[in-house]
């Protein structure tokens, strides 16, 4: 083939690109698909219908593309709140307005609604961002036709960029005409940020004249740590019951659910746990027998959308119960526990699946609970590693290396000094958490 034969053909497949593509343009590379956490379960549950609660989900284009990043729920007039936040010094403008609306008396006939945009925290960002808040709640409140004061309104992604809140005001009207009581796993997938799976968790319990359901979704993957972590949360039931009740029945439980996970001992300036009771099952109002039940049905539901966090911990690959029994004081067993699961070094060892139980020693020793070498012991599950001040003569180090090959890891540690005891949820420390990280803002 000659020379003038090979441009004429290179010229020829030029023009047929060019023809597929459109414009001309050479086409990005496809991006690839995020990797689903494989701790993750198989699928979204099927969460029960919760009356009086409707969804409704849209991309706005806040900071991701082609994706639903803002989601709206629409509360039944009657519905009870409460809700429980981040203790951060410098929490964003979001959680302050729905702490303040929370203390706020309401008509006892007053409707409600959440809004939660991701992709910026509104955070960090002055009096700008309170601005956005209320420009958010006001429009929805418009829209929907409740109070201001009844719109509550939660952002998460990057600290210390204003919220292009006029993105979410232009499409209240749509998320409007699209709810339904059958959408909240949309709503589960626009709070997501580096999260790899849409969270759920639902109870069903029998009340004084019918079944009471609960519905919750979640999101957190990173900066997550106790008081409460990077986590929204929004928990809906169609229980009848106060207000005053409903708040106690979580207080009462967020410390060992969301303040007893970690993933990477960072606390988050926007953390949000919200509870709605839209009253509308045919069951009694909930008190005595049905109170107990309905509330550890709650806390299950709690613990279990807790622990879908840690399994999506970013870069995680293990998840992993560190629980302290034997400890002085309940502060010590919490002390004890937190050090070993924000332990860097515990938690690579971890990743490596090394059962490297000095670390764990280490850990104790800095936690600044009160411990006495000689009463310690050890265990990874039933595996006896230490005790009195010692290995334990008959462990073997390839029974431990086994062990943490295992997707799901216990590391017990029993003080020997008291009564005593806390369980702490946390994964490892991969190099794909340095990546999201690193990558976060680009």
């Amino acid at each position: 083939m000659g020379k003038k034969d090979w441009k004429a053909k290179a010229k020829a497949l030029k023009k047929q690109l060019k023809a597929l593509r459109g414009d001309g343009a050479v086409p990005a590379a496809p991006k690839a698909a995020k990797p689903v956490s494989p701790l993750a379960p198989a699928s979204f549950p099927t969460l029960p219908v919760i009356q009086g609660a409707e969804f409704a989900a849209i991309g706005a284009g806040i900071k991701y593309q082609n994706r639903k990043d803002v989601m709206l729920v629409r509360l039944a007039p009657g519905t009870a709140m409460a809700g429980v936040f981040t203790r951060s010094t410098t929490r964003s403008g979001c959680v302050r307005d729905c702490q303040t609306k929370l203390a706020m008396k309401v008509p006892a006939d007053a409707g409600a609604a959440i809004i939660v945009n991701s992709g910026n925290s509104n955070a960090f960002t002055g009096s700008v961002g309170d601005t956005a808040v209320a420009a958010v709640t006001g429009g929805v409140a418009a829209v929907l036709g409740v109070p201001a004061s009844r719109v509550f309104s939660s952002s998460t992604g990057v600290i210390g960029e204003p919220l292009p809140f006029e993105k979410i005001t232009a499409v209240i009207d749509a998320l409007a005409g699209e709810l339904s009581e059958a959408a909240i796993q949309g709503a589960a997938e626009a709070i997501m940020t580096t999260e790899t799976f849409p969270k759920g968790a639902a109870a069903v319990v029998q009340g004084d004249g019918g079944p009471i359901h609960i519905s919750g979704i979640a999101k957190g993957s990173g900066m997550i740590a106790p008081d409460m972590a990077t986590m929204l949360v929004y928990i809906f039931t169609d229980a009848k019951i106060s207000p005053a009740n409903l708040q106690k029945m979580v207080s009462r439980n967020v410390d060992d659910t969301f303040n007893s996970i970690t993933v990477d001992s960072d606390t988050s300036t926007s953390d949000t746990l919200l509870i709605a009771a839209t009253g509308k099952s045919a069951a009694a109002e909930v008190k005595g027998a049905v109170a107990k039940a309905f509330e550890d049905a709650l806390r299950g539901v709690m613990m279990n959308l807790a622990h879908q966090v840690v399994r999506d911990g970013e870069g995680a690959t293990k998840f992993v119960e560190v629980r302290v029994t034997g400890a002085a004081s309940p502060v010590d067993a919490q002390k004890t526990a937190l050090a070993i699961a924000n332990s860097p070094l515990v938690k690579t060892a971890v990743a490596g699946q090394d059962p490297n139980w000095g670390r764990i020693v280490a850990a104790i020793g800095k936690s600044g609970a009160e411990a006495d070498r000689d009463r310690l012991t050890i265990k990874f599950g039933d595996i006896l590693v230490a005790e009195k001040g010692w290995r334990n003569p008959d462990y073997k180090e390839e029974e431990g290396a086994a062990y943490m090959l295992q997707p799901e890891l216990v590391i017990h540690v029993d003080m020997g000094l008291g009564k005593a005891a806390r369980s702490v949820w946390t994964c490892d420390l991969t190099n794909r958490y340095i990546e999201i990280n690193a990558d976060y803002r680009s």
